[in-house]
């Protein structure tokens, strides 16, 4: 398996240039102000299970719209005193799963809040439960497409919205530390992650593992697999509107947003990437507005680092809270 782009060297060496769509801070200030005009309405459920280390919770709360947004609680049962906080984002075509599918952060002593991707969750894993009520107009098969010609119909200012309030309602948890939430997540879940730590910059920590959605105008040119090949494919169809379908993802594009975020932030790329270009993901982590770690997985595609990437976020979140603690003592 060759390299999906260009040499490590050529990589760090990459300087891409940006132009925000004009309006874009704006864009997104008026959006998330809709949706905080609207009540979180927390709804918590314990959820029982035949685990006896982790305790879980069934989880809702209001996102863009004030639609219902589905998510899991997993906490280490019995624990004493509030937890730090790791609300995660999950990749293309998952959901939040099944109340015993992700447990590794739990374990770890964090509460755990797993969130559902609207209208996802039907392709791997243990399924999703939140639905995406809006439409939009003609699009390829996927998610990507999904109102492109418009911002403010797009399907992912939805997403992104739902992950700022994600956090809000993450703080409003009973036993956490409102202070100490990070937001983490692979691909997919990797550009959620981004977005709502530029859209939300007093988060802990921002954990994005080998983020999508980033750089996108140049992922659509040199990407040859799903999920960009849905947006290469809607172009070669909608000859006349790839400007202004392009000037929509440009709203979306978390190498746009990344200059707000200000937290803490270890990012990872796989260097043989062919879903999400390493390009791409260097491009998001060159524009991040905090102090940004990068680690490199020369000979991984789209996995990355899986387990071993874990093991460092565990290691490196771990420090981040432990500075907080130390800040607050």
């Amino acid at each position: 398996m060759p390299l999906s782009e260009m040499t490590q060297a050529d990589l760090e060496a990459y300087e891409p240039r940006f132009t925000p769509p004009p309006g874009l801070r704006g864009f997104w200030d008026r959006t998330l102000a809709a949706a905080r005009a609207l009540p979180l309405d927390l709804d918590l459920t314990e959820t029982p299970t035949h685990l006896t280390t982790l305790s879980h919770w069934d989880v809702s709360f209001a996102g863009y719209g004030g639609d219902r947004i589905r998510a899991w609680l997993v906490r280490p049962a019995g624990a004493d005193g509030p937890l730090p906080v790791v609300v995660e984002f999950v990749g293309y075509g998952g959901g939040r799963g099944v109340p015993e599918e992700r447990l590794t952060w739990a374990s770890a002593g964090y509460a755990h809040l797993v969130v559902d991707t609207r209208g996802q969750g039907s392709v791997w894993g243990g399924g999703g439960h939140t639905p995406d009520p809006h439409g939009s107009g003609p699009a390829t098969p996927g998610f990507t497409t999904r109102g492109i010609l418009d911002p403010e119909e797009h399907y992912y200012r939805r997403v992104y919205t739902d992950a700022a309030r994600a956090v809000e309602a993450a703080r409003a948890l009973p036993g956490v530390l409102p202070h100490a939430v990070a937001v983490a997540g692979a691909s997919q879940g990797g550009a959620i992650a981004l977005a709502a730590g530029s859209l939300v910059p007093d988060v802990l920590a921002v954990l994005p593992d080998v983020p999508f959605m980033s750089h996108v105008r140049r992922a659509v040119e040199v990407c040859g697999l799903d999920p960009y090949l849905e947006i290469t494919r809607y172009l070669s169809v909608h000859r006349d509107q790839a400007e202004r379908a392009l000037n929509t993802l440009d709203h979306f594009d978390v190498a746009h947003l990344a200059p707000w975020a200000s937290a803490p932030a270890l990012f990872s790329v796989a260097l043989m990437d062919r879903v999400c270009p390493p390009s791409t993901v260097y491009a998001a982590h060159r524009a991040y507005g905090g102090p940004a770690e990068l680690a490199v997985y020369p000979f991984n595609d789209h996995e990355g680092g899986q387990v071993h990437h874990w093991r460092r976020q565990l290691e490196w979140l771990g420090e981040r809270v432990r500075q907080v603690g130390d800040a607050i003592g």
